[in-house]
Formats: structure tokens, sequence, C-alpha cells
């Protein structure tokens, strides 16, 4: 896959010079490149083709550089051009930075200071359009490719915003850290991140908590004949096998120093080496990594490298835990008990009322996998229409039980008001305690309206009274 992903544009009535550059920029990745030696070409271009950046030159015929650079900024003001040019002319050199230029280089250019500019320039471009295309989506509310996300069930805005930023972030190159506590959907995020992605090549997923220095080795990179004992055939790695595709590498909060160093330079040159080769190879591959593990911490604790932190949360996306997103109980549990159902060949049962107020009062540690497999655990065990509460009420326990049914919370000798020096009015207590019912539920109504022991319209009654 060419970068970047919208081509270069280099500029100069020079054709030798124009080989020159690109000489300079193919060996540093930098592969999509459009070379142009008539200047009277450059605005059609433009005007057919998104362009990530202009690299010009400012001495040509018919239209010269400067006259290119104010027509540009005029009708791409989002467009980074870099000056190019031989003209040692400090005056001149704050013209164009005034007129826009993000930089002004002399010639000859150095390789290093060419390239390490150009990148600069391009990452940043790539972080506008970037922050663009995701600020139009929030305000649109829409995602261009829905369908990258099918298998996540959810209405929450949260994981709505989520999505948007994923959908934005996908068509970058980039690694990509996905945190979350376990259970919360880290590798349906990164399967998404992959479908939006148009990679063609495959999605391949590997668990790394627990390899060693060596399997991990082996398993990325593979090996050569003769690598090991035993290593009587070469054997491609699963850097090779996703090629032009996504690395998914969940658990990396757990890889031991060594392999960090070795996932580094992947992620640094954009090659590694097979075990017992001395040969580098090309790594076409997008890296995604996850984990439940606070990698911060781990840095400051000096268990995770500093550079590779920074370098897998190039971008960052954090999945909320179950418990901030009960709003989506209701679609969550309606598609367990069908998917459930399907599975052990069941009509889907039908779950009582009580059930989301129940489950709403659950902090759910294991997060939706938990809610999952309490649901095919309940219907496991389904024998009439309604779905019993009775394999529920035994995975959360009777003390989570009884405070979703009554909300008290009592010990041994105190009661719900020993903690009050002075007892609130009947009118105080309602409200605090519609407010907490309100709050246990996530605002859902008629979860708090079961808590409290009243119809849904019984509750909505309550609340007009409270704000008349």
């Amino acid at each position: 896959m060419r970068y970047p992903s919208n081509p270069i544009l280099v500029v100069d009535d020079e054709p030798e010079i124009l080989e020159g550059v690109e000489a300079q920029l193919l060996p540093s990745g930098l592969t999509n490149l459009r070379l142009c030696s008539d200047s009277t070409t450059v605005m059609s271009m433009l005007r057919q083709e998104a362009i990530s950046l202009v690299l010009l030159d400012l001495c040509m015929p018919d239209i010269s550089g400067e006259e290119l650079l104010t027509l540009i900024h005029q009708e791409f003001p989002h467009i980074k051009i870099i000056i190019v040019t031989g003209s040692n002319d400090i005056k001149k050199a704050v013209k164009c930075i005034k007129a826009g230029a993000f930089d002004y280089l002399l010639k000859p250019v150095t390789t290093s200071r060419l390239v390490s500019v150009v990148k600069h320039a391009v990452e940043l471009q790539e972080e506008q359009d970037e922050y663009r295309a995701f600020r139009n989506r929030i305000l649109r509310d829409e995602l261009n490719n829905s369908e990258a996300f099918s298998e996540i069930i959810t209405r929450n805005k949260a994981m709505r915003s989520i999505f948007q930023y994923t959908e934005t972030i996908a068509v970058s190159n980039k690694p990509v850290l996905i945190t979350g506590p376990s259970g919360v959907g880290k590798g349906q995020i990164a399967k998404a991140i992959h479908t939006a992605s148009g990679r063609q090549g495959p999605f391949v997923s590997v668990n790394i908590a627990g390899l060693d220095d060596n399997l991990f080795s082996d398993t990325l990179y593979g090996h050569v004949i003769g690598a090991y004992t035993g290593a009587d055939k070469p054997r491609s790695g699963l850097v090779e096998k996703a090629r032009s595709g996504t690395l998914f590498l969940d658990e990396i909060g757990d890889l031991n120093m060594a392999s960090q160093i070795k996932l580094l330079r992947l992620l640094e040159e954009g090659e590694y080496f097979a075990i017992g080769s001395d040969a580098a190879r090309e790594a076409d591959v997008r890296v995604v990594t996850a984990t439940n593990r606070d990698l911060k911490a781990l840095q400051k604790s000096e268990i995770f490298r500093t550079d590779l932190y920074y370098r897998v949360q190039t971008h960052h996306i954090q999945l909320p835990p179950l418990r901030e997103r009960l709003d989506d109980l209701p679609v969550l549990v309606n598609h367990f008990l069908a998917e459930a159902a399907g599975a052990l060949n069941k009509k889907t049962p039908v779950p009582p009322k009580e059930l989301l107020a129940l489950l709403s009062s659950y902090s759910f540690p294991g997060n939706i996998r938990e809610l999952q497999s309490m649901i095919f655990d309940a219907v496991s065990h389904h024998r009439s229409k309604m779905l019993s509460m009775d394999r529920f009420k035994n995975h959360i326990g009777e003390q989570t039980c009884s405070a979703s049914e009554s909300i008290s919370i009592q010990a041994d000798t105190d009661t719900i008001f020993s903690g009050f020096d002075q007892l609130p009015t009947l009118q105080e207590a309602r409200k605090q305690l519609i407010s907490e019912a309100l709050n246990r539920s996530q605002e859902n109504l008629a979860a708090a309206a079961q808590v409290l022991g009243l119809s849904k319209s019984g509750l909505n009654k309550v609340l007009l009274r409270e704000k008349s």
C-alpha cells in the first residue's frame, strides 16, 4: 500500500530534479508521488485528485512558484506547501511563509532534511484531515460504512461517537491502541477498523499474552530453515500472513521487554527479521493492539517501554464498560436471547419485566461477555414460555438482588437512616429516592419505575408533580 494515502505532488521544471527528489523520498516509505514539470497543469491536477502535500520550486517558466503558492493557498488552503528552491533570499523566504508556505528549503537539500520535513508535514496533514472528517461525521451523526460495525450491538451515544472516530482513523496506516476492561468488545472494534480501512489483505488476530520472546518472534516473524533444532522447513509468521491487511495483537500489556523492542522496530522501520535470517523483510501491515491494563502506569513503572507506548497509541480508542452504557441493556438482552435460542434450538423466551431492573442494578465486572454468558445459561435451563429470573439472581447474588428489588442497604444493625443526624422530610426523601433510582438505571424510566415499585406512568405522574 502506497504512503501517504493521498499523493505528494512534486513540481519542478527540471526533470532531473524531479527524479532526484523521487530517489530521496522512495526509500523512506514515501511512495505515493506525482511528478510535474509543467507549472501550467498544477491547478488542474489539484482539482482532479486529492493531494496531501505539494513540493514546489520557485523559479519556473510560464507560472512561477510564487504565483502557484498564492493560487494553491487560495483555492486549497488545507494543502501544505513546501518550497524547495535555490533562491537564498531571506525576504523571499519570509514572503513565502506569510503567503502560506509550510516550510522553505534551499537546494541542494540533504535526504535526511527533506524526508524529515516532508514526513512531518504529511503527519500534520493526516491529523487535520482526520479531525475534519471526524467533526463532519459528528455534526452529521452518520457513518459512511455502517456495515463495518454491524456485529456490535448498541444504541448508546458514546459508542456511536466511538464508531465515528473509528471510521475516521481506519483509513490511516498508523497503529491503533484499543483499551477497556475485559469483555467490552475490543476484538470487534479491531475487526471494524480493518473492514472500514479498505485494506485488501486479511484480518489476522493473535493473543500475545504468555508468549516468551522466542515464541513471539516465531509467531509474528517466522523462521528460515535451520534457524533452530527441528526447523527443517521455513515458516511464515503472522506479519507475512497479514500482508496488505491488519494484524491485531491482543493483550499487548503482557508483552515481555525483549519482544517489545522487536515490535518497536516493526512499527518504526516497517521491517522485521525472521528467526535465523539477517535479511530485513518489508512489513506491509496495519498493526492494531489491545489491552485491559493501564499502559501508562506500566510505562511509568518501566514495565512497558516509553517509546513503544507512544508508538502504539498514535490512535487511541477507549471502550466504556457495560455499567456506563446501561441504555444498551434492552437491545443486548433481546439480541442474546435470540442468539442463545437459535444456538440451543429453542424458541426465544419472553423476558420478565423485572429482568431489566435487576440487571440495571448490577455492575457487570465481566461486561458484555458476562451478560451474554448469563443469558445463555438462563436459556439453557429455560423450560416455560416466560424466562425465569432464578439463574440471573443466582449469578448476581442475593445482596445485589435485594438492592435491585428494594433499594435498601442494610448491615446487621444499621438502617438506611443511620447516617442522618436529622431525618429528611417526606418530600426531600422522595426526591432523593427518585433521583437515585434514575441514576442507577441510567435515566431509564421503565427500569427506575420497576426498582421503585411503581408503574412507568405512575413515576411519570410523580415527576410531573415535582416539576409543577
